[in-house]
């Protein structure tokens, strides 16, 4: 019976010790990625994005180069290098992983999975042209009435307000009364 008792503590203390081997491969891991950062450029190097191991966005710069773009084509080109960056965070933290945990571990592979399913591959570039500007713009609500013929070439005047002229009873700094009472 004292190997049997003796065989099973041998057992509880490599598993205690796998799991806490285990336990700071996955420690170490998390702490290689907690510093990642994936930067990505335009083509024209007019925009640069960084992002964090988590997928935030960390730096954005514009340059002064880009200001003769439209607006919508700079912030299109912003969101598609966001993605870009965001699509290479899978396969950081696998190579982080082969390197502490290891890949084929279960648990390695399905936090890899749930990266990619996070952060998808980037659409193709071809697919993200930024819309055409608008060429009318309206500030007011849709009409739905068809717009008048000919519309009034001078529209009305507001009439001036009628001043009042000043008298002698006027006086401003009492307002009415006496200032000694």
């Amino acid at each position: 019976m004292p190997d049997n008792v003796d065989a099973s503590e041998r057992m509880v203390d490599n598993w205690t010790k796998q799991i806490q081997e285990t336990a700071a491969r996955y420690q170490a891991m998390a702490a290689r990625m907690q510093g990642q950062t994936v930067t990505e450029r335009s083509k024209d190097n007019t925009i640069e994005v960084t992002i964090d191991s988590k997928g935030l966005l960390t730096n954005l710069v514009i340059s002064e180069a880009a200001s003769g773009k439209r607006m919508a084509e700079v912030s299109s080109q912003v969101m598609r290098l966001v993605q870009l960056a965001q699509s290479r965070i899978p396969e950081l933290l696998q190579a982080a992983m082969a390197e502490t945990v290891g890949t084929g571990d279960e648990t390695a592979n399905r936090v890899i999975a749930e990266a990619q399913s996070t952060f998808p591959e980037a659409p193709p570039e071809e697919n993200l042209a930024p819309p055409e500007p608008e060429r009318h713009h309206r500030f007011g609500p849709e009409d739905d009435e068809p717009a008048q013929a000919n519309p009034p070439q001078n529209p009305p005047q507001p009439k001036p307000i009628p001043r009042r002229r000043r008298t002698q009873d006027d006086d401003d700094d009492d307002f009415g009364g006496s200032i000694l009472s």
